[in-house]
């Protein structure tokens, strides 16, 4: 499957990319020069590796990571085909020049004295929200990232276990740098709050459920779903493991304030009936939001 994201030059579309792609730059630059570098905290990734650089030998993180993420790139292209596009060149090359400008500007003090738990939140919140801004553009933040899919190509290892062994290593030579057991664990929580951040940024707080239902009074429930909630659902067929009888179960999607409709429903018509819901982390299509809304972002 293919990253690359091609818009019509000049078109809505292409501006939009592209400015999401600037702006999340910038503020994962932020999150880096404000709160994580002045810590020496070491969130994995090409910029975990130039804040090492910097605090040890003095060069800039942003010359750190361009000078790694230009080779991994020509790397990645060579060895697992087109899937870097330009947009992820842009954001990488952007993000590497914010960085080195707000730290030429602002200096490298922490904008949070004294705190770094705090710094480690906020870093996290910023570098989440700036990685996913640039990922809703369909760009990658090329680095680690390339990294891990050359190693999951050719180990077979799961992409995202290849991203954690490689982020980790990454924080275990922070630790070795700097000598101080805390960076790694300010380093994980960091690592822990960029990843349910860029979620939230990709997916949206999720106000929707999804349940499945087995009563025998489905015939009344789906009822109910239809009639009083407008909802559609799927009868899905199944089986008892312990009686082998045949059972019907109700697949439905609803809104966080009907479930409770529906759960008082349910028991007042059968207080038997077995209930799951689930957390949707998205739900595409009539009576949500539509497909073609989601393509077209």
């Amino acid at each position: 499957m293919t990253l690359v994201s091609k818009e019509k030059k000049l078109s809505r579309k292409w501006f939009t990319a592209y400015s999401l792609i600037t702006l999340g730059a910038f503020i994962m630059a932020l999150g880096y020069v404000l709160f994580i570098s002045p810590y020496k905290i070491v969130p994995g990734g090409v910029y975990g590796i130039g804040i090492v650089l910097f605090h040890l030998i003095g060069v800039p993180v942003g010359l750190t990571g361009l000078a790694f993420n230009i080779p991994l790139t020509i790397i990645g292209v060579r060895l697992l085909g087109p899937r870097f596009g330009v947009k992820t060149v842009v954001g990488f090359i952007l993000a590497s020049v914010f960085i080195d400008g707000i730290a030429w500007l602002y200096g490298t003090e922490p904008l949070v004295e004294n705190d770094p738990l705090l710094s480690s939140i906020f870093g996290g919140v910023l570098i989440g929200l700036g990685l996913g801004l640039i990922f809703k553009a369909r760009a990658t933040s090329g680095g680690s990232s390339i990294v891990a899919m050359i190693m999951s190509r050719y180990t077979r290892m799961p992409l995202g276990q290849s991203l954690m062994v490689i982020d980790a290593f990454i924080v275990l030579v922070g630790l070795v740098a700097f000598g101080d057991w805390t960076i790694p664990l300010y380093s994980l929580i960091v690592i822990f709050i960029t990843g349910k951040v860029i979620d939230i940024v990709m997916e949206g707080f999720s106000y929707e459920k999804t349940l499945f239902i087995i009563s025998d009074k489905y015939q009344e429930i789906a009822a109910k779903i239809l009639s009083d909630l407008n909802r559609g659902g799927t009868f899905i067929e199944g089986k008892g493991m312990y009686k082998q009888d045949e059972k019907k179960i109700i697949f439905v999607n609803v809104t966080r304030r009907e479930v409770a409709v529906l759960q008082d429903f349910i028991h007042q018509i059968d207080p038997e009936a077995f209930v799951t819901v689930i957390d949707a982390s998205e739900i595409l299509g009539k009576g949500f939001r539509s497909l073609p809304e989601k393509v077209a972002e």
